[in-house]
């Protein structure tokens, strides 16, 4: 609990599942916690239960605000808000231009405005929420499975880029969470994702506990570790068993 007592926590999409899950793990353990949701109305409640502060707006833009909230110092960034985009390689332009700005573009801004800060001090900690599907991919799913490929990749270069100037890395990956993001995955998620699906305070346990073991990859979902042990050793066996997977779904009407 000592690793964020007393430091300066932003959380972005913070008005449910995860993001407040996570706001109120690190507000439990003496963080100093803001809260960020495009719609102010979700974070007010949230910030009130915590004693934290709600700053509103796309999370793309919302680090000055947030330092400034933080009496000039952010410590944590959680990079958590993230679009759901089912769709196949048909899906329209804007579909694949929304899910690539949220999912990973507003990653890159923020640390974009967190490094040079992290860097002189010598210290900070990046959080992505990024998802199973980042590893593993997922049916039925194309932006939202090549974007959060995206936002590993971009948690995996800060990791080995920066790791040695005092920067912390996480990338948190699960499967199915009881979200709105679960149900907007439609009956893929169902198939897939909903007979093993958690609940968001397991992701945040999940989290704490790597940052207590100072670990890169963040699985809630153990099982996630043999599974892309699988992909990685006998790749045209795994992408085998994922088309049978999309062959089911299609069958059940997906």
């Amino acid at each position: 609990m000592g690793a964020v007592r007393g430091q300066g926590v932003v959380v972005t999409g913070a008005g449910g599942g995860i993001g407040a899950a996570l706001a109120r793990g690190f507000a439990a353990r003496g963080a100093r916690v803001v809260v960020n949701d495009l719609d102010d109305a979700r974070i007010g409640p949230l910030a009130r239960e915590i004693g934290g502060t709600a700053v509103a707006g796309d999370a793309s833009g919302i680090v000055d605000a947030a330092r400034d909230a933080l009496d000039g110092v952010i410590d944590v960034y959680c990079a958590n808000a993230g679009l759901a985009s089912p769709g196949d390689a048909f899906a329209e332009e804007e579909v694949w231009a929304a899910a690539w700005d949220v999912n990973v573009m507003a990653h890159v801004r923020a640390a974009r405005a967190l490094l040079p800060d992290w860097l002189e001090r010598g210290g900070g900690r990046f959080v992505s929420t990024a998802s199973a599907a980042g590893l593993l991919t997922m049916i039925g799913a194309a932006p939202y499975s090549v974007t959060k490929h995206g936002a590993v990749a971009f948690a995996e270069w800060l990791s080995l880029t920066y790791r040695h100037r005092g920067l912390k890395v996480h990338a948190i990956c699960p499967q199915g969470v009881r979200t709105d993001m679960l149900t907007a995955a439609g009956s893929a998620g169902e198939l897939v994702l909903a007979p093993s699906a958690i609940e968001p305070e397991a992701v945040a346990d999940a989290l704490f506990e790597a940052i207590d073991e100072d670990r890169f990859l963040v699985l809630p979902h153990p099982e996630v570790a043999g599974y892309y042990q699988s992909r990685a050793g006998d790749p045209d066996r795994w992408l085998g068993n994922m088309n049978q997977l999309q062959r089911t779904w299609e069958a059940n009407g997906g």
